[in-house]
């Protein structure tokens, strides 16, 4: 079979899985509101307004508006835009740190050790604790909650590709590779590392949505990013003083994250499904 036809097949089995479709259609749109979110908010999220504070929903605010005065609409909105930035750059730089580290411990017996004790140190302590004790030390802000999350996860992925490459590096094309004197860079890059794609696309459609659950709960605490920035978890605990009056400000944000958790895990599910020759159906 060639390549162009492998592909078109695998694009085919692709659109026929439910959970691939499903989940890529809400992180469309969820991508969709944050890069026009400019264009869609009704009303500037970070003015205040107290004469309109806790106002229902109406036709001037879609979801009403919290205990500011603010559009809650508008919140929710612009605060995509900081968890999929949040989400995106974690899952791209847990992705490398992963890759370099897993590719090293696996590939190489001399530094599986130490790096991997390493990884089960930092795995030792619970995600969102470890978080919260980074948060604390480096001050608030979206960079620093992306370093957090970026060194909470990393060690899942490196173990994945640390656990690929044990796998992979004594099969006879590597041997082979190894025996007409490649060098060991060349032969992680070229002939281990493509087998590694699937397990991580997998691997970071979960740290996406880990990322973007974890921003909204350092957000809810106080020590993710500052509360001036319109994000999902500051507006979900800006209105938990005000549940019983207003149930709405935290209900819309909640269901905003539940909804892009959900398209990823879909996605991420899906994926498995697709790459994984055991769970294939032809």
């Amino acid at each position: 079979m060639s390549e162009a036809a492998a592909r078109a097949r695998w694009l085919r089995r692709l659109r026929r899985n439910r959970n691939v479709v499903t989940g890529a259609l809400i992180v469309v749109l969820v991508a969709l509101a944050a890069l026009f979110a400019e264009a869609i908010s009704t009303h500037d999220p970070r003015r205040l307004n107290p004469a309109n504070r806790l106002r229902p929903p109406t036709l001037e605010h879609y979801l009403g508006t919290d205990e500011f005065g603010r559009d809650v609409w508008s919140l929710v909105v612009h605060g995509s835009q900081v968890s999929l930035l949040v989400g995106a750059t974690t899952m791209v730089l847990t992705s490398l740190g992963g890759i370099a580290i897993g590719l090293c411990a696996g590939y190489s017996r001399r530094l599986d050790l130490p790096l991997m004790r390493v990884m089960d140190g930092l795995m030792a302590f619970p995600a969102i604790l470890l978080a919260i004790a980074l948060m604390a030390a480096r001050g608030p802000g979206v960079g620093n909650v992306i370093f957090a999350l970026s060194v909470v996860y990393t060690p899942r992925t490196a173990m994945l590709i640390r656990s690929t490459v044990l796998g992979i590096r004594e099969l006879d094309y590597v041997l082979a590779a190894r025996a007409l004197g490649r060098r060991d860079l060349a032969i992680a890059l070229r002939h281990i590392l493509p087998n590694c794609v699937g397990p991580l696309l997998v691997q970071g459609s979960f740290i996406f949505a880990y990322a973007i659950l974890a921003e909204a709960i350092l957000g809810f605490l106080g020590v993710g990013v500052p509360p001036y920035v319109p994000s999902w978890g500051n507006v979900i605990a800006s209105g938990k003083n005000v549940i019983r009056e207003a149930f709405w400000v935290s209900l819309f944000p909640g269901l905003a994250l539940t909804l892009s958790g959900l398209g990823l895990n879909l996605l991420g599910d899906g994926l498995r499904d697709t790459l994984d020759p055991r769970l294939r159906v032809p």
